[in-house]
Parts: structure tokens; sequence; C-alpha cells
């Protein structure tokens, strides 16, 4: 059972409601947020959001969860990244 809760067997999931409310689960780590874009480590790959008025309004890492409010316009999945290439550029860390 024990296996379960580590992260590398959580479910990526994503609810998006109206492009006004979205509630994320399989995050690892947020990497950075604004009003206009949040930047996630998810278990399928780094998860860009874009929009406007963009809010994190609940957080909770332990379990993986994130809830995002605000205009969502997209979400763009890319590859991971390694933890030597976190200090670069956002956009080294998204294409590089």
């Amino acid at each position: 059972m024990e296996e379960l809760n580590n992260s590398k067997n959580r479910q990526h999931r994503i609810s998006l409601i109206n492009r006004q409310t979205c509630a994320i689960n399989g995050v690892s780590d947020v990497l950075s947020f604004d009003v206009a874009e949040i930047l996630l480590e998810t278990e399928q790959g780094m998860l860009m959001i874009k929009g406007s008025d963009l809010h994190v309004s609940r957080l909770t890492l332990e379990q993986g969860e994130v809830d995002v409010d605000g205009r969502i316009d997209s979400l763009t999945y890319s590859e991971n990244i390694s933890a030597g290439n976190r200090a670069g550029s956002l956009f080294a860390r998204l294409f590089g």
C-alpha cells in the first residue's frame, strides 16, 4: 500500500469548468506563477497554463493537487526538465 502513495504512481487528472476553474492532480511542483501564466511539473510532463487573472486558489503538493481560478486560455504540455536545467530561463526549461 505504501507504494500507492509514491508520487511516481499518482494519476494525472485535469478538470476544467467553463474555462474559469481548473482542478489538477498529479502535480509534483509549481515552478512559477503570475496572473498570466502558471508552470507546473506534473506526472505527465511540464504543464503551462496561460490566461488572464490566474490565481492558485489551492495548493497541496503532499497530495499533488492544485486548483486554479481565472480565465484559462490554454493548457500546454512539454517534457519534464532535469534538476540541472531548472536554473535556466523559463524558455530553456520548456523547450531546451
